[in-house]
């Protein structure tokens, strides 16, 4: 995130586009509704009609996969009408031209046409955010789980930078993120093409720097991207594995190939609190420490980094995943993993992590520090990009967008679309939470959320059982005649290993990310016959 959760509460605007945030981000969430309460606008971009709608002042519920136009067509109002802040745009961007000539083909009428907005509500949106500010735009996989979900990260900057609605309080790009320490991970190199702090593989400073300090030549290389680790692994390019706190059998998208490709594989090794569906296909299962036995930290969403204090002690034979990678490289030769606890790692990760740099257990005592932290006075940054942004020229890049709809669009063999959500009662792949009594009463099994039109097309009754496939695969699970969803479009969780949605998901990837597209697939309902 740009900015802090808090200021969330004091946004005049709130666009929400691609986030189900009561449901992934509940107390997150709060800062929306608070906002709302106060007089806010809340623009809502979702193909459904989620909860969050029933404290909007708009809904805009665009077709699956056309957040581009839709967001393109807002800016195209702005300049048109004249709302864009050209102060902040001759001061602080480049290329505003050549976004300015792309947008072109993103006149209200035709960005309606395609996303099934009325031309006059892109309009108001477009009025709304640019007139009324501080307006914050908050995202979510609902934006990046596309083929195309770098372009929609760029529309949303570019409506950011339009209205001069970047390195202010209260206003900002912010990404939710989707697990407590995603953020923490990224920011430690948990990424194919970074060292920590997002310093580039390829950039031969940044390599001197980290041989220098770990005694060793390093790769200059990228490495792979999840999905292209499960090709390898699938050709038999990749023999073994070693897959820490992750439950691909049921999260990757297109699981069945994602199953072939584990099975495939000589040696597999999981490290995981629980046995979960993949760590019963491994070779050997290391039982790590949840966080409630360990010391450590967490980054959240707003990059805060966090104390996080072991409360119990382990159970078993589990230790913190720490200890474990320390010991393992011990045994295989390794040298430098001799740290006495997360402490100590914490002094490395200063000492090679600009942004990181001021950051110590002593002050992270109460509420933490957000990076970027430089120097041990630095007092944290609760907002970036305030005097420049993080390009060699200090200024943000305005990109020229084009239209590409999803990789796979319902035909006459498979009419409907799906798309994937989340539960406000489980949490992921459902290793944790359906572990717990109370949380499954309250939700113990996948639904088919269908529009009571299209179930009545298909001769369907609510609670019925039926097979649901795509191109890639087929599941059975019970139906849920909602108006959540308009006609056309079907959506599940995934948190369920008895009704596994990813076998039917499409893996067909972003061009740069390598994010899957689980948000669009094409697919049928059929009734199961009885007996």
């Amino acid at each position: 995130m740009t900015n802090s959760i808090a200021e969330i509460g004091e946004a005049a605007t709130i666009l929400a586009v691609g986030t189900n945030t009561t449901q992934a981000h509940p107390v997150l969430a709060l800062q929306v509704k608070k906002a709302a309460r106060n007089g806010a606008r809340l623009i809502v971009a979702n193909p459904k009609k989620i909860d969050l709608c029933r404290h909007a002042t708009l809904h805009l519920q665009h077709r699956p996969g056309t957040d581009v136009p839709l967001l393109m067509g807002m800016a195209r109002v702005i300049v048109d009408e004249g709302l864009a802040d050209m102060a902040f745009i001759q001061a602080r961007c480049e290329d505003y031209e050549a976004f300015v000539a792309s947008l072109a083909d993103f006149s209200p009428e035709r960005v309606a046409a395609i996303t099934g907005v009325p031309a006059e509500q892109i309009v108001a949106a477009a009025r709304m955010y640019a007139g009324y500010g501080p307006a914050s735009i908050l995202y979510c996989m609902g934006i990046t789980q596309h083929s195309h979900g770098t372009d929609n990260v760029w529309a949303v900057s570019n409506l950011a930078l339009l209205t001069g609605n970047l390195g202010k309080f209260a206003s900002g790009v912010n990404p939710l993120r989707g697990q407590n320490n995603v953020q923490g991970s990224c920011d430690m190199g948990g990424l194919p093409n970074v060292y920590p702090g997002y310093q580039q593989v390829n950039d031969p400073k940044v390599r001197e720097k980290f041989e220098s300090a770990w005694g060793l030549s390093l790769s200059p290389d990228p490495g792979l991207t999840l999905g292209e680790v499960f090709d390898r692994m699938y050709d038999g390019t990749i023999k073994s594995l070693y897959l820490v706190g992750e439950n691909p059998v049921l999260t990757e998208a297109n699981a069945n190939h994602a199953i072939a490709a584990l099975k495939n594989l000589d040696f597999l090794v999981v490290q995981d609190i629980f046995l979960t569906e993949t760590a019963l296909l491994a070779d050997v299962v290391l039982p790590a420490a949840t966080f409630a036995e360990k010391d450590g930290t967490f980054t959240n969403t707003e990059r805060r980094v966090q104390r996080v204090r072991q409360a119990i002690a382990p159970r078993g034979e589990a230790k913190p995943d720490w200890q474990i990678v320390a010991e393992l490289a011990g045994k295989m030769g390794a040298k430098g993993f001799d740290f006495s606890g997360p402490e100590e790692i914490m002094v490395e990760i200063a000492s090679l992590t600009p942004s990181y740099g001021g950051i110590s257990y002593p002050r992270l005592e109460g509420a933490g520090l957000q990076w970027p932290c430089p120097d041990k006075d630095h007092p944290g940054t609760p907002t970036l990009h305030v005097e420049r942004f993080g390009t060699a020229s200090g200024k943000a890049k305005m990109i020229p967008l084009a239209f590409r709809d999803a990789d796979e669009l319902p035909d006459g063999e498979y009419p409907l679309v799906l798309t994937t959500d989340r539960s406000l009662f489980h949490y992921h792949s459902g290793s944790m939470t359906r572990r717990v009594a109370g949380l499954e009463q309250l939700n113990s099994e996948e639904l088919l959320k269908i529009n009571p039109r299209d179930a009545k097309a298909l001769g369907l009754a609510d609670k019925e059982m039926v097979q649901v496939t795509s191109r890639r695969g087929t599941m059975t699970v019970r139906t849920s005649l909602s108006q959540v969803c308009p006609p056309g479009l079907v959506s599940m969780t995934f948190h369920f290993a008895e009704s596994p949605t990813n076998v039917l998901t499409n893996p067909a990837r972003d061009p740069v990310a390598k994010i899957p597209e689980t948000k669009v697939c094409a697919v049928r309902v059929d009734k199961i016959a009885q007996p």
